[in-house]
């Protein structure tokens, strides 16, 4: 697929020819009017974005994206080894609609070549375009996404599909979706009813008090997570004012960085949306400047990952809990399941550790025997089964399952 008919080339001010090796311009391959970056041999390809018409507030002045690139590629790059590519800004399509399909097309076509795709600018409702690629997986997939609000509104005429785009994703048909996890709202900004909508589907929801008092309960969410969205207004103003409205509470640029390393991680997740930004708002560049660290621990969070698949392997230790009694540690077999393995059902919990990196995994089985999956989890979640009490992931699981 040739998609460089779908992409506009870079200002070479972006990307200065003699970069030092030691810094992200320097282990850059960009579309800066020559030739188009070989983006089947890239672990990484940002593509910029520069489509507002799903925003009530329109246009903002300047590009986001090239903003942020200003910043993101002076950075000094990790120790690992990195293949990133720029496929430049892409042209919008005739219509808002053209423009999802052309997004579609684009990350469906990285996917299938194993590319991780990093989307930066434009409004919140271009991760639809994001979400129709994995329709071409023919195979259940799971997101989250990281917003100040739940963006479900009913699409009457009033409302623009910045604000009713998660709604969509939700009720496509034919579904392909096996679960959601909605990170980082602020309540007084959330309908209660919609709240109660995500909890009926047994969707996992996550508050930013909630990640404030311990963020390593995001960890397991986004671990889940097929492709992760993150809208920019859940960083609180003074953090990051690049965006409107303005919003003095959020997620501190810590806390967004964290977020971002922990999508980075994540073995299965393979794109990664950054939307939201306006650079009009952000005089000193501090919002764009956020934006480009959030990206750089992502980047780096991606060299980290282990590839942690093989669960019954030596990497993991094993540990079962009995609904009906304490936990207990079983150890794993490379070679397949022992007999007492065999055994485990709806009425016992098994709980894997990994030995490189101490995260957790859990195996649900669903009441019928006939349907099993390995969820991430936490370490709380493990210490929850072992005191004889349900974890409510464990719940949420069962009912997906079936």
């Amino acid at each position: 697929m040739n998609l460089a008919i779908f992409f506009d080339p870079l200002p070479e001010e972006l990307v200065p020819a003699g970069a030092p090796a030691t810094v992200l311009a320097g282990a850059l391959s960009a579309f800066t009017g020559g030739t188009f970056p070989d983006w089947r041999a890239a672990d990484l390809a940002l593509i910029g974005l520069d489509e507002w018409r799903g925003s009530a507030a329109g246009e903002p002045a300047g590009h986001g994206a090239n903003a942020v690139r200003r910043q993101l590629y002076q950075l000094q790059k990790g120790s690992s080894p990195c293949r990133l590519a720029d496929l430049g800004n892409l042209r919008p399509g005739l219509t808002l609609e053209d423009s999802y399909q052309r997004l579609r097309e684009i990350i469906a076509a990285l996917l299938e070549q194993g590319t991780v795709a990093i989307l930066l600018g434009g409004s919140h409702d271009l991760d639809y375009g994001q979400f129709l690629a994995y329709e071409t997986l023919e195979r259940a997939v799971s997101f989250a996404t990281v917003d100040a609000r739940v963006d479900m509104a009913e699409p009457d005429t009033s409302a623009a599909p910045e604000d009713t785009h998660l709604r969509r994703m939700l009720l496509h048909a034919p579904s392909f979706l096996f679960n959601f996890a909605q990170l980082a709202h602020q309540q007084y900004l959330v309908a209660p009813d919609v709240l109660a909508a995500l909890e009926k589907l047994h969707f996992e929801t996550l508050r930013v008090g909630q990640i404030r008092d311990d963020i390593r309960q995001a960890e397991p969410l986004l671990r889940q997570a097929d492709f992760v969205s993150f809208d920019m207004a859940a960083v609180r103003w003074q953090d990051a004012p690049g965006y409107q409205p303005a919003n003095p509470f959020g997620l501190t640029n810590e806390e967004a960085a964290k977020l971002a390393w922990y999508a980075g991680c994540n073995d299965q997740l393979t794109s990664f949306g950054l939307y939201g930004y306006r650079p009009d708002n952000d005089p000193h560049g501090l919002a764009a400047m956020v934006q480009a660290t959030m990206l750089w621990y992502f980047v780096e969070g991606y060299y980290y990952r282990r590839r942690e698949t093989d669960f019954r392997g030596p990497t993991f230790l094993r540990y079962a809990a009995g609904l009906h009694g304490p936990a207990r540690y079983a150890p794993s077999h490379p070679g397949g399941p022992t007999d007492e393995e065999e055994e485990d059902g709806p009425d016992r919990i098994v709980f894997y550790k990994s030995r490189q990196t101490d995260r957790w995994w859990m195996e649900v089985v669903n009441l019928t025997g006939n349907a099993r999956r390995i969820v991430p989890c936490s370490y709380q979640d493990y210490l929850r089964a072992a005191q004889g009490d349900v974890p409510h992931r464990w719940i949420l699981t069962q009912a997906l399952l079936g």
